[in-house]
C-alpha cells in the first residue's frame, strides 16, 4: 500500500510534467476585507513557462502592478466564499488569453485557492481570424447578390493555387481586352495582371498574398482600364479555400463594377465635407450670434439700469425738491420776519425747517440703507427680547382698530444685528401691513429658528445654514405676484402720488443683505400677507445694548476736557465746534488727517477724538484714529459719517472706547453720545 509520501511523491511528478499550468496562490485583503493582490505559494514548471517567469513565492504586484482588477476580485471571491470559478479572461501585462480553473483548497482561514489553467491564445485568435472573415464573407455575400440585381458583374474567374492556374470567362476576356492568343484557361496569375491590370500591379499583388495567407473571404477595389480605353472602379470579390492541413488550393470570385457606387459614394463624400464644413461655419455663425445676442442684451442691461437709475433719481429728485423747498423757504421767512421784528413768528418756520430736515435724514438713512452702505453696530441681540420691547410702540402706531400678537420662539438663537435697524425695519413691516388693512384687522408678529438648506437656501439666495426669522404677518388685502416682484424695488409703491416714497421695503432688504440675511414676502391676494426677515444665528450669547436707556443731561465738561475735531466740511466743523464749547469742552479744530494726525502726535492734551470716516489727507478717519493710538492707547474716538461701508470704517470690529455716530445727527444725540464716551472707561 502507498504512503504518504509515496503519494505526495507521484502527485507532485503529475505536477511537474503535464502540460497544464497549475498554482497555488493566497489572497491578501486590506482592512475593508477586499482583495487587493495575491502571492504564488507553489506553481509548476508549465505555469512558469506560460508566464514568463519564475513566480514562487511571489506576490503579483511585484511583476505585474497593472494586472486588471477582475483578477484579485475573481480569486478574493473564491478564496472567501469557496465557490469555484471556471473562466477564460485576457491577462493584458502577458497580452495572452487563458482558460482559468480556481477552487479553494486547504483551511478556509488560510484564504488559499488552487489554479489551473491553459493558454488559449492561438484558439482565441483563430475564432477571431475565423468570425472576421465569415463577416467578411456574409459582407462579399451581399454585394455579389447586390451586383448581380444591378447587372453589374463584370465576369468571374477561378484560380487553382497548387498548379497557378487562371480560368476566366468569356465576359472577363471581353470585358478587358484579354489577348485571344493567350486563351481563357491555364492562365499565370502574371499574366492576367500585366494584361488587365499592369497599372495596379503592386497593390494588386500584396492584397492577393494576404488573402492567400489567411484564407476565407477577398475582396479589393482597383481603377484599371478596360477594353474601351476609360477607366473603371471594379472590385475582386471571392474566397480563398484551403485544405485540412492548411495548404491554399482554390480562389474562386467574381469582378464587379463599382463605378457607380464609387460615384454615389465620392457624392456622398463631398456632401458630408460640405456638411461638415458648414457644421464649422455654422458654429461659427452661432458664436458671432451668440456674441450679438450678448452684447444687445448687456444693451438691454444698461438700458434697464439707466432706467432704474432715471427713476431713482427722479423720485429722490421729487422729494428733495419738496423738502429743500420746506427748507429753504422756511429759512427765508425766518430772516425776513427778524427784519420785520416779527419774532414770534420764528418758532413755527424753525419748527418747519427742522421737520423737513429730519425727514431728508429719513430718506438718506433709506437709501443707505437700500444701497447697503449704511452705518450699522451689530451686536449680539435677542431679537425676542427686541420684538416684546417695541410691541406697544407698534400698537400705539397701528391704532386700536388692528390687534397686534407676538408669538416668540422658545430658545430662539441670538443674531448679530443692529439692533435699532431691525426695529426700524420691524416698524415698517407693522406700518406697511397697516396700511393694507384699512377696514381693521390683526397682526402677527412671529419668531422661529430656521436651518436652511438645499433648494430652499437656493432659492432665497443664502448660503445653506442656521437662521433666525422675523415675520410679521397681517389678514390684509394681500398681493399679486406680479406685485410681490417689484415690492423691493427703490420708489415703487402701491400707494397714491404723496402717501409714501416707495423705499420702506428696499431699505429693509438693503439692511437684511447687509447683516447677511435676506427678506421675502408671502402673499395671497384676499388672504393677507407675511413679510419675513432672515438673520444668521450668532454663535454666542445675547447682550444688552443700554444706549437708549442713556440719559441726554448729565454732568457738564470738565474745564480741563479737551476735543480734538478732524472733518474737511467746514460747515460741519463750525456746528461741532460751536455745540462742544457750548459744553464747556476745548475744541481743537484739524481739516483733513495730516494735519489731525499731526496734532495727535504731539504733547497736545487731547481726551476724545471726533472724525469724519472720509478724509483727505492720505488716510481716513478710522486709520488716522488706529495710527493717533499707537502713542495714545487710550484715545476715546467717536466716528462721524453719512456713508460708512466697512471698507472705511475697516473690517476689524471697533475697538473699546469707539463709538459711531451717523450723519446727520440732532444735537441731542451728538451731546449725549460725547458725554457717554467721556464718562465711560477706556
Amino acid at each position: 500500500m502507498d504512503t504518504t509520501a509515496q503519494r505526495e511523491e507521484r502527485f507532485r511528478t503529475i505536477l511537474e510534467t503535464i502540460e497544464a499550468a497549475f498554482a497555488i496562490v493566497q489572497v491578501k485583503y486590506d482592512a475593508d476585507d477586499r482583495p487587493i493582490d495575491y502571492r504564488f505559494v507553489e506553481a509548476n514548471p508549465a505555469f512558469e513557462r506560460q508566464a514568463g517567469v519564475n513566480l514562487r513565492g511571489k506576490w503579483v504586484t511585484e511583476f505585474a502592478p497593472d494586472l486588471e482588477d477582475f483578477w484579485f476580485q475573481t480569486y478574493g471571491h473564491v478564496a472567501k466564499t469557496g465557490e469555484p470559478a471556471n473562466f477564460e479572461n485576457y491577462a493584458s501585462h502577458f497580452e495572452r488569453w487563458f482558460d482559468v480553473k480556481a477552487i479553494q483548497v486547504g483551511n478556509p482561514a488560510d484564504r488559499q485557492i488552487a489554479i489551473f489553467f491553459s493558454d488559449v491564445t492561438e484558439r482565441r485568435a483563430a475564432q477571431e481570424r475565423l468570425r472576421i472573415s465569415e463577416a467578411l464573407a456574409r459582407e462579399n455575400v451581399e454585394r455579389v447578390q447586390l451586383a448581380l440585381a444591378a447587372g453589374a458583374i463584370i465576369g468571374t474567374w477561378h484560380w487553382d493555387l497548387p498548379t497557378d492556374r487562371f480560368t476566366v470567362d468569356k465576359a472577363f476576356a471581353q470585358a478587358f481586352g484579354l489577348d485571344p492568343a493567350l486563351g481563357r484557361e491555364g492562365l499565370s496569375l502574371e499574366q492576367v495582371i500585366a494584361t488587365v491590370h499592369p497599372e495596379d500591379r503592386d497593390p494588386l499583388k500584396t492584397a492577393i498574398t494576404e488573402a492567400i495567407g489567411r484564407g476565407g473571404a477577398y475582396a479589393h477595389q482597383y481603377r484599371v482600364r478596360r477594353a474601351d480605353g476609360r477607366y473603371y472602379w471594379i472590385e475582386a470579390n471571392g474566397r480563398v479555400e484551403h485544405a485540412d492541413d492548411g495548404t491554399p488550393l482554390r480562389f474562386p470570385g467574381v469582378l464587379i463594377d463599382v463605378e457607380e457606387r464609387r460615384s454615389v459614394e465620392r457624392e456622398r463624400d463631398r456632401a458630408t465635407a460640405a456638411l461638415r464644413a458648414l457644421n464649422e461655419t455654422l458654429e461659427q455663425r452661432v458664436v458671432e450670434r451668440t456674441a450679438d445676442l450678448m452684447q444687445a442684451e448687456e444693451k438691454l442691461r444698461q438700458s434697464q439700469k439707466m432706467e432704474a437709475v432715471g427713476q431713482l433719481t427722479g423720485g429722490i429728485a421729487h422729494d428733495f425738491n419738496n423738502l429743500l423747498a420746506g427748507i429753504s423757504g422756511s429759512l427765508e421767512l425766518i430772516n425776513q420776519r427778524i427784519d420785520q421784528g416779527r419774532l414770534e413768528e420764528v418758532d413755527k418756520y424753525m419748527h418747519a425747517a427742522q421737520a423737513a430736515t429730519r425727514r431728508a435724514a429719513a430718506l438718506t438713512h433709506r437709501l443707505l440703507a437700500f444701497s447697503r452702505r449704511q452705518t450699522l453696530d451689530p451686536r449680539p441681540t435677542d431679537v425676542n427680547t427686541l420684538m416684546v420691547g417695541i410691541t406697544e410702540m407698534v400698537q400705539r402706531t397701528v391704532g386700536p382698530g388692528i390687534s397686534v400678537e407676538t408669538v416668540g420662539a422658545p430658545a430662539l438663537w441670538p443674531t448679530l444685528v443692529d439692533a435699532g435697524q431691525l426695529e426700524n425695519a420691524l416698524l415698517n413691516l407693522c406700518i406697511n401691513a397697516r396700511d393694507a388693512m384699512p377696514e381693521g384687522g390683526s397682526i402677527t408678529i412671529k419668531t422661529a429658528n430656521k436651518r436652511i438648506k438645499g433648494e430652499f437656501a437656493a432659492a432665497l439666495d443664502l448660503p445653506a445654514g442656521e437662521y433666525v426669522s422675523l415675520s410679521v404677518t397681517d389678514t390684509g388685502t394681500g398681493m399679486s405676484p406680479d406685485i410681490i416682484a417689484k415690492a423691493f424695488d427703490p420708489f415703487f409703491t402701491t400707494k397714491p402720488i404723496g402717501q409714501g416714497t416707495g423705499l420702506g421695503l428696499s431699505m429693509i432688504y438693503g439692511f437684511a443683505k447687509q447683516s447677511g440675511g435676506q427678506v421675502r414676502a408671502y402673499s395671497t391676494v384676499g388672504e393677507g400677507t407675511t413679510m419675513c426677515i432672515y438673520l444668521p444665528r450668532y454663535e454666542g450669547e445675547a447682550v444688552t445694548d443700554d444706549l437708549d436707556t442713556r440719559h441726554l443731561h448729565g454732568p457738564c465738561a470738565a474745564a480741563s476736557e479737551t476735543i480734538l475735531v478732524v472733518d474737511d466740511e467746514p460747515t460741519v466743523r463750525m456746528l461741532l465746534t460751536d455745540v462742544l464749547a457750548e459744553l464747556g469742552y476745548t475744541v481743537i479744530e484739524a481739516p483733513d488727517s495730516a494735519a489731525g494726525l499731526r496734532i495727535l502726535q504731539s504733547d497736545a492734551h487731547i481726551d476724545l477724538l471726533i472724525t469724519d470716516v472720509g478724509l483727505p489727507g492720505g488716510m481716513n478717519g478710522r486709520q488716522m484714529a488706529d495710527a493717533g493710538r499707537e502713542t495714545r492707547p487710550d484715545l476715546k474716538t467717536l466716528f462721524i459719517t453719512g456713508y460708512a461701508e466697512t471698507a472705511a470704517i475697516g473690517n476689524d470690529p471697533l475697538g473699546v472706547g469707539m463709538w459711531v455716530l451717523t450723519k446727520p445727527f440732532g444735537v441731542d444725540a451728538l451731546t449725549s453720545r460725547v458725554r457717554e464716551l467721556m464718562s465711560s472707561q477706556a
